[in-house]
């Protein structure tokens, strides 16, 4: 991934991943995701001065059939490895302190290269034990 540059992880036409570095910038607005994903992830910049009017969501009944997770690295170094769904392996990226990784389908792990703070955003509620399948 060349720096400022947002990387796709996609395999067998499936996104896998989306990163977003740190260093990442430009004006206005923009989806990384398509509408229909469960979880929405978008990278915003606007100028001093600029106003976003108050507003509500509406309660709007949605159905959410798989988990997507969103991790903010705070601090440290982590390294991802992705999965395919049949749980092969299919690379690994280092994440740095600043990184937003949006974690879409397949499988992941990670591994601690240094003391790493991260923030991770997921639908709940949380399913316990029938949430997950570790391998």
């Amino acid at each position: 991934m060349t720096q400022n540059q947002v990387e796709r992880i996609i395999h067998e036409r499936e996104l896998i991943a989306i990163i977003i570095p740190k260093d990442y910038e430009k004006d206005g607005i923009e989806f990384f995701t398509p509408d229909e994903f469960s979880q929405q992830i978008a990278y915003m910049k606007h100028p001093a001065g600029k106003s976003i009017p108050a507003h509500m969501h509406n309660n709007i009944p949605r159905e959410v059939f798989f988990t997507l997770e969103t991790l903010f690295i705070k601090s440290g170094r982590v390294k991802v490895d992705f999965f395919s769904k049949d749980k092969k392996a299919i690379g690994s990226r280092t994440l740095s302190s600043g990184d937003t990784l949006f974690l879409a389908s397949g499988g992941h792990g990670f591994t601690m290269l240094e003391d790493t703070e991260m923030i991770e955003v997921k639908q709940g509620p949380y399913g316990g034990d029938l949430d997950k399948v570790r391998f």
